[in-house]
């Protein structure tokens, strides 16, 4: 199975002028939680890492202290996660005929995940990882009028990784380049496309790390899986 990891963003919402990803978490940046997750899954073999070129040289730096057994990467991004994705598409080996997609940000993303995504995959032509949705949700109007609640046991929260065959996923990236599509994350493109997406259950600890308190919620987590 081939990996894609979208890495291009910055950190603003977590108060940082960098890429996020290079932000500690118990002593190492946040990019090689994920890669350590997808060194340690038996089904991934090829690893992509798409970001922008100024990060280039920190990310070469953690790979070669990881020494990690797969072969890495690097993609120069676009402007968006969109645009990003694209990119990688068009850098996985010709052989490549599924692919996961994985939010470099969502670094407690475990193994065992990545496994059951890939073994999804194969009986399948897209899917996503996603939790089922605790909360009550309200739909408002701009002036922040309650519209609606739909029922929440139709509700899942999204996560990623995100699963598809190769070929299809780059076709709907082509139609949505041609027909202006903006979207924030792939299954939306498939969607449109009025093709279906399989969910996978992912996990509860599975967040994306977006804020400083994410950070100290991931940090709790991972001192958690060592005791």
């Amino acid at each position: 199975m081939h990996l894609l990891i979208p890495a291009a963003g910055m950190g603003r919402r977590m108060g940082s002028d960098r890429n996020k990803l290079l932000l500690k978490l118990l002593g190492k940046p946040l990019l090689v939680w994920t890669l350590l997750a997808a060194e340690n899954a038996t089904s991934i073999d090829w690893i992509g890492i798409i970001g922008q070129k100024l990060d280039f040289p920190d990310f070469k730096e953690m790979i070669a202290n990881l020494k990690l057994t797969k072969p890495v990467t690097l993609v120069i991004g676009g402007d968006t996660r969109q645009e990003s994705v694209y990119n990688g598409l068009q850098a996985l080996p010709e052989s490549a005929e599924r692919v996961l997609i994985h939010d470099g940000a969502r670094c407690l993303a475990t193994s065992e995940l990545f496994n059951r995504c890939s073994e999804t995959l194969l009986s399948c032509r897209g899917l996503i990882a996603a939790i089922p949705v605790k909360d009550t949700i309200k739909i408002v109007d701009r002036d922040l009028f309650i519209k609606d609640t739909p029922n929440r046991s139709h509700l899942w929260a999204a996560q990623t990784p995100q699963g598809f065959e190769v070929k299809l996923l780059k076709d709907c990236h082509y139609k949505g380049r041609k027909l202006g599509w903006k979207v924030t994350d792939d299954a939306a493109l498939l969607e449109k496309c009025q093709l279906p997406v399989k969910i996978v259950e992912g996990e509860e600890t599975n967040l994306k790390v977006t804020t400083p308190g994410d950070l100290a919620i991931a940090e709790f987590i991972l001192r958690q899986r060592t005791i």
